[in-house]
């Protein structure tokens, strides 16, 4: 799965939903429904049976500030291809305040277990290839559900690749140590998720289909309301 198994989108979703428009009828946003309806299916049944209840178990024993330590960990890794992705899209600002990060969280912050860059004032972002693509004019392409990845469109699927790449992650030589960094990033993802899923009303698949397209299409626009388009949709 992708980073926070491209996890972390349901609360800041909810958030952009109730403050934007939502996308316009007209435009058939989802014309592979039947398709991703059953791959849902399939994700919500692995959660359900297998990834939930480990991620409730993890969240159990584990003490407060060892699974902060966790996510700060994996949040500084994240901050890589945040930074690679901000020079891409021409946003240097920003890639120094990553680089920032970055460098403070990897060394006064104990190889990132501690967030000593927040305190210090120093920015955080959120930047995929996906958005660094939808930042140069691409298309996202239809709605498309993942198997194992979840919700997606034809260009974020696309830069999931480049993401993995450039994910420090995938570059640890022992297989043993770098499957053990997946999994664990992945269940701390989840963790994060038991409280914000029960903002989820309705149809599961509608609501998480359009929270992810208006967050998607939110974060590549950087939050600018003005520059905030859901038309690609």
């Amino acid at each position: 799965m992708k980073a926070k198994m491209r996890s972390l989108f349901v609360a800041g979703a909810v958030s952009v939903m109730l403050a934007q428009p939502v996308i316009a009828e007209e435009v058939n946003v989802d014309p592979w429904e039947g398709f991703n309806r059953v791959m849902f299916g399939f994700n919500d049944r692995l959660d359900t049976y297998a990834l939930k209840p480990i991620s409730q178990g993890y969240k159990a024993v584990m003490p407060d500030m060892a699974e902060t330590g966790v996510s700060n960990f994996f949040d500084n890794l994240s901050d890589v291809g945040t930074l690679l992705n901000n020079l891409l899209q021409g946003k240097f600002h920003s890639a120094g305040q990553d680089f920032a990060r970055v460098t403070f969280n990897s060394t006064l912050g104990l190889a990132g277990l501690i967030d000593v860059a927040t305190p210090m004032g120093i920015e955080k972002h959120e930047e995929d290839f996906g958005q660094t693509f939808g930042y140069w004019g691409a298309e996202s392409g239809p709605y498309l559900v993942l198997p194992f990845f979840g919700p997606a469109t034809v260009r974020d699927g696309i830069g999931m690749l480049p993401d993995a790449f450039v994910d420090p992650v995938y570059h640890v030589n022992d297989n043993g140590d770098r499957n053990a960094l997946y999994v664990t990033r992945i269940i701390d993802g989840r963790s994060q998720l038991l409280e914000s899923e029960k903002l989820i009303s309705g149809d599961k698949y509608t609501f998480i289909r359009d929270a992810y397209l208006q967050k998607r299409a939110f974060s590549i626009a950087d939050g600018d309301g003005e520059n905030y388009d859901d038309s690609n949709f």
